[in-house]
């Protein structure tokens, strides 16, 4: 199993940026596929990226293509979720989730076993 810890979260006005962060401890993220969901008050989970290095797959939403980028440093167990050109929809809480790096698909919330408590985006106009 995995612990997962999130930071990097913050207030930033549109048009910036914000790195997140996802720590593990436990076992190694290389073992897993991890994704980053979001979620705004009164709406569903939403997927936003996933990476699975296993299998050398990257996904991103429609949402997020071209401004965000996912990326892992296996030396340091974290998973990073880099945001530009942040936009006020951005504003959600943002998890970050683990699972079988052999699912096939990184999009859906059942592939994932393990979640982070999120951390905060507000992106303000």
């Amino acid at each position: 199993q995995v612990q997962l810890v999130e930071s990097g979260g913050g207030l930033v006005q549109a048009g910036g940026s914000l790195r997140l962060s996802c720590a593990a401890s436990g076992r190694t993220f290389s073992r897993y596929a991890v994704g980053w969901f979001r979620q705004a008050p009164g709406k569903e989970r939403e997927f936003v990226a996933g990476i699975s290095e296993r299998v050398g797959r990257i996904y991103y939403a429609d949402s997020g293509k071209g401004r965000f980028t996912i990326s892992s440093d296996n030396a340091k167990n974290t998973v990073y979720l880099q945001m530009n050109s942040l936009k006020p929809e951005d504003t959600a809480v943002y998890y970050c989730a683990a699972g079988s790096p052999y699912s096939l698909t990184l999009s859906s919330v059942g592939a994932y076993d393990y979640w982070g408590q999120g951390t905060q985006v507000t992106v303000s106009s």
